[in-house]
């Protein structure tokens, strides 16, 4: 796990200055170790967290014929594909040299062979190419800008995190009209457009080969298989589904250091629980988060009876309303690429927690895509015309708040993704499964995670979001995945037994943080709010204080979606580093 950056210039040697600036802004993702590559108009820089081979697997990995490596994330199966590779000589340990060599002989079609998470740039030195590579499901990220101001003659520049780009002089942080307005809607951007105008993410797996500054070819690996569901008898696909989730946890848990995990209570992160619990017998460690006085539903004390059932030490995190006003413009600073969703408040905290015994955390992240437990999955599979497409409402519908024209066309991101995704045999719960692995989950849950764990140092691992674990999840019969009204049904009849203790097939409560009730309590912030230069220019006069004094359940999440972009236009369009809570960073920098 690392920051990764670089550029290729049209020609000429690339700046040491620009390295620099992009290798200081990644510091915090790797606070073990920095190393850097220059070759001709190509210049690479990683700063590392050292989880594997932590003396011998320094950066960039040279294979000794001018080819160069730098990555984050991990390749999970790099022990088989060391192996399979029969009489390769390794100069490391590391999960990250491997790729190397498959390049050198597969070219760009390497990352076929890769099982893990990984945001990849190689440099061809002899042919003169560079080559960016992403996993499917877009765990690891990756921007670039094409075109950036690397030379007289231009180049493309590449970043582990958009704000580096920025930082580093090759973009500005200017905002795209058409991603803010989805961000304000949906709480998320969709696509491979980022809220910055000019920076783009690489689509998740894709890969990209770039010669003198211009990207010549790209390619992309699906994350879902193609096909209509496939039957099988209950007791066999319960084994096999048995098989790839042992076999999913045991890879994610290859590291030279400790590791632990995020511990929800709900049915995903309860199967995480069960598989590390029959894989550790010394016992696993479980981080849980919980929002003591207040209205929501609190899963400690589920996941301290499911910590017990299993022998598992479990470490409970209070997040109170103190910890929202301070630590909110921090989170804020950390999700350059923003996602206005609460759950990164408790995330935020979870990481600093686990820092203190851990360097790896896994987590229940992608169980809802894969096996079809949200509850828009269920309207998705009803007959039309009582189908309805997904997230068909926006947040500020309604409510009068915004400026004429600032969300209008704010659905033609998931319009487009909804198209690309409705391939013959799919069923309508397939689409919709697909939809949300396309945008939803990339572009919100697992930039959320990242950020939220890399500021603090954490690799974050997600076990459901392996691809062999994906081919068998995704082409289950609908009546395996819904069922009498439960999403993730076959996911449940495997926890029963494995463990009873969870009560998978008990109604549970959807996870909530109580941003609405913290802001409530505090109305005068509204005013706050409203004076910001970035919320000013989208909202009508007068609206910002009032939506905020009369927050109730339908505008609670309004409220804290310009909360949170007050906060986040404060650092990374005005460039203004917080110091303080929330009220002091918006009273001061009006």
């Amino acid at each position: 796990m690392c920051g990764i950056a670089g550029v290729m210039t049209a020609n000429g040697p690339p700046e040491e200055a620009v390295l620099d600036k992009l290798a200081d802004a990644l510091a915090h993702r790797g606070p073990d170790g920095r190393g850097r590559h220059v070759h001709g108009n190509v210049g690479l820089v990683q700063n590392r967290l050292s989880i594997i081979d932590l003396e011998g697997g320094r950066q960039p990995i040279l294979d000794g014929q001018g080819n160069a490596i730098v990555a984050n994330g991990e390749v999970y199966n790099y022990l088989e594909l060391k192996a399979d590779m029969a009489g390769q000589s390794f100069a490391t340990g590391s999960d990250c040299e491997p790729p190397l060599h498959l390049y050198r002989h597969q070219g760009p079609a390497f990352a076929r062979s890769l099982r893990g998470m990984y945001a990849i740039a190689i440099h061809d030195t002899a042919a003169g190419k560079l080559v960016l590579s992403r996993d499917p499901f877009g765990i690891k990220p990756l921007y670039l800008v094409e075109g950036a101001p690397l030379a007289k003659n231009g180049g493309l520049a590449f970043a582990s995190e958009p704000q580096a780009l920025i930082a580093a002089g090759q973009a500005r942080p200017e905002v795209d009209s058409a991603a803010l307005a989805e961000l304000l809607q949906l709480q998320f951007t969709t696509g491979t457009r980022t809220i910055f105008k000019g920076i783009r993410r690489l689509a998740p797996g894709e890969t990209v080969v770039a010669e003198a500054g211009c990207i010549t070819e790209s390619r992309r690996l699906p994350a879902l298989p193609a096909g209509a569901p496939v039957e099988g008898s209950l007791d066999r696909l319960l084994d096999e589904l048995d098989d790839v989730l042992t076999e999913s946890v045991e890879l994610h848990q290859r590291s030279d250091v400790p590791y632990g995990m995020f511990l929800s209570g709900g049915i995903d992160s309860s199967v995480v629980l069960a598989l590390m619990a029959r894989l550790n017998p010394r016992g696993v460690l479980a981080f849980t988060a919980g929002f003591p006085g207040t209205r929501v539903h609190d899963e400690r004390a589920h996941a301290r009876d499911l910590a017990r059932a299993v022998g598992a030490h479990h470490v409970e995190v209070e997040f109170g309303e103190a910890d929202f006003w301070e630590l909110l413009p921090k989170v804020a600073a950390a999700m350059d690429d923003p996602a206005a969703d609460y759950a990164c408040l408790p995330t935020f905290k979870l990481a600093q927690e686990a820092r203190k015994q851990v360097k790896v955390i896994l987590s229940g992240e992608g169980g809802d895509e894969l096996f079809g437990g949200y509850g828009r999955y269920r309207h998705a599979m009803r007959p039309w015309p009582l189908t309805k497409p997904m997230r068909r409402k926006g947040t500020f519908d309604g409510l009068d708040v915004l400026r004429a024209g600032i969300t209008e066309h704010w659905r033609h991101g998931m319009k487009a993704a909804e198209r690309a995704e409705a391939m013959p045999g799919r069923t309508r719960l397939q689409v919709a499964q697909a939809v949300d692995c396309a945008d939803w989950l990339p572009n919100d849950l697992l930039t959320k995670a990242d950020r939220c764990l890399m500021a603090n140092g954490i690799e974050g691992r997600v076990p459901f979001l392996d691809p062999v674990v994906a081919a068998f999840a995704f082409r289950l019969p609908d009546h395996l995945k819904v069922r009498k009204g439960l999403g993730k049904w076959l996911l449940r009849r495997w926890l029963e037994t494995a463990l009873p203790a969870a009560r998978p097939f008990e109604k549970k409560r959807g996870f909530t943080v109580p941003v609405g009730e913290w802001i409530k309590a505090r109305p005068e912030i509204g005013q706050l709010v409203a004076r910001q230069p970035g919320i000013a220019e989208i909202c009508r006069p007068g609206a910002v204080e009032a939506l905020f004094r009369g927050v109730g359940k339908e505008t609670g999440f309004a409220c804290w979606t310009l909360l949170f972009y007050a906060l986040w236009h404060q650092r990374h369009v005005l460039g203004r580093i917080p110091s303080g809570d929330i009220f002091s960073e918006l009273a001061e920098r009006i």
